[in-house]
């Protein structure tokens, strides 16, 4: 609770700060919030506590808690000349960020699934704003009504689907529901099944899951590139913690029944993300199908339940987040520098900034899933769960649309060192160095030592 309520106090003090012009005093401020909170995780691991029945701080939650508040910390990092001299709205983009950060650590750490609903609304709402935050961008305008339409229609699916297990069960409370299930295996109640179905739904809008993943590709382009980070990242590792935390855990006594729903979304997902990103042109767009076929990988985390559904999971956030946080970094420099984002404007990076070049090579390599790289250590420990129940096709069609993304991914890397472009010396501000290099070395480090986190929970 002391997290929560840091990273809400935080926001507030933030807020104040910009109402009184203090915009030198937004970052530090808001930093030292982030590194106090995390402090706060530290102290409560291996100490779980229950608060009233609502919210349960174990080490689950707290391993996914740290992931996003790093993150937020590295995004944070990143807002270094992102925003223009004299802006009105940096105190509000921080405040609307840490608030969205909150309803997040409510997400992953819920016990009755009315929290749930509540930490969605306080990530969601803060997310709506923050998409079209850029008033006279029409591009942004328009991801904001997206966002918003698609987020209230799929917010609709997840209650009516909370009401119908409530109305099975009689509780909100995700381990009285698994009693239920335990103990009525073969009695369950008529209601529960659409209820399971239309949660699954709900959530699979939230984490970007095809089919329900339409809204993915105009919001992540039209949002500004800074929440495009912050919602592929962030808010995705916070969406599949929820999902992993009610499915793996309520559910799990019903996993025969949605089961192959879910195996169905998760090659769909699979193939829609990967084939789609193959013909993209445009990166950040090519970043965003990236990242509905990421989704899919970590779905292979409830396709077949084990003890290490969640390390695994939570290896394979760690690996996309810190290598998907490179890539936008050095987007939103490329873009700042030469006005597009194509993947013509990263040709010949490598000769006129090879460090920048060298951090974004490792990223892609992560992303495509190459040995001694995180993402490479995510991609196995995901195949090797769905294979303790012989999943092989699965496997067979995920190693090919992994194949397929090695194209798209080395296309970048092509660009960069085998292409001849123009004379553009990108300028790296201090924190996106920070960033890049910790990134770079947190990639490469868990590449070689996964068992640093594979163990943590």
């Amino acid at each position: 609770m002391n997290i929560i309520i840091t990273i809400a106090a935080t926001a507030l003090i933030v807020l104040y700060a910009g109402l009184f012009k203090a915009k030198k005093a937004l970052l530090p401020l808001t930093l030292i919030g982030l590194l106090v909170a995390l402090g706060f995780v530290a102290c409560s691991w291996n100490n779980p506590t229950t608060y009233y029945g609502m919210m349960r701080m174990d080490n689950f939650a707290l391993a996914f808690s740290a992931i996003a508040i790093i993150g937020t910390f590295f995004i944070f990092l990143l807002t270094q000349n992102y925003f223009a001299e004299g802006s009105d709205n940096i105190a509000e983009y921080f405040t609307l960020i840490l608030f969205a950060l909150s309803g997040m650590i409510i997400m992953v750490s819920y016990q009755n699934m009315s929290m749930l609903f509540i930490g969605l609304e306080i990530m969601s709402v803060s997310l709506y704003i923050l998409a079209g935050i850029r008033k006279l961008n029409f591009a942004s305008n328009e991801a904001s009504l997206k966002y918003f339409l698609m987020g209230a229609f799929s917010t609709g699916f997840l209650l009516f689907g909370i009401t119908l297990i409530y109305g099975a069960t009689g509780s909100f409370d995700i381990t009285v529901i698994q009693n239920y299930l335990v103990n009525n295996v073969k009695s369950v109640s008529p209601l529960f099944y659409p209820g399971v179905i239309l949660m699954m739904i709900g959530l699979c809008f939230k984490v970007g899951a095809a089919p329900f993943h339409f809204w993915v590709p105009d919001v992540y382009e039209g949002s500004p590139s800074l929440i495009t980070t912050f919602m592929s990242t962030v808010v995705k590792t916070a969406g599949f913690a929820a999902f992993l935390r009610l499915f793996a855990g309520a559910f799990e006594p019903l996993h025969d029944f949605w089961m192959p729903a879910l195996m169905v979304i998760t090659i769909i997902t699979l193939c829609i993300g990967n084939i789609t990103a193959l013909y993209q042109k445009n990166f950040k767009r090519m970043l965003t199908y990236s990242s509905v076929s990421h989704a899919g990988y970590m779905l292979f985390s409830l396709i077949v339940l084990t003890a290490n559904s969640a390390s695994n999971v939570l290896v394979y956030a760690a690996a996309y987040t810190f290598a998907t946080i490179i890539a936008f970094a050095i987007l939103i420099l490329v873009k700042q520098k030469t006005g597009n984002d194509n993947f013509d404007s990263f040709n010949g990076l490598g000769k006129r900034n090879p460090f920048t070049a060298f951090a974004l090579t490792i990223a892609m390599l992560s992303l495509a899933g190459i040995p001694l790289t995180a993402g490479f250590i995510g991609k196995y420990v995901m195949f090797l769960n769905v294979m303790e129940n012989y999943q092989t096709v699965l496997v067979v069609i995920a190693i090919v649309n992994a194949l397929i993304g090695f194209y798209y991914y080395f296309k970048v890397i092509i660009a960069m060192w085998f292409k001849e472009g123009s004379d553009v010396v990108l300028d790296t501000p201090l924190q996106y160095k920070i960033v890049l290099v910790l990134s770079v070395i947190v990639t490469l480090f868990l590449g070689v030592y996964p068992s640093l986190i594979l163990n943590l929970i």
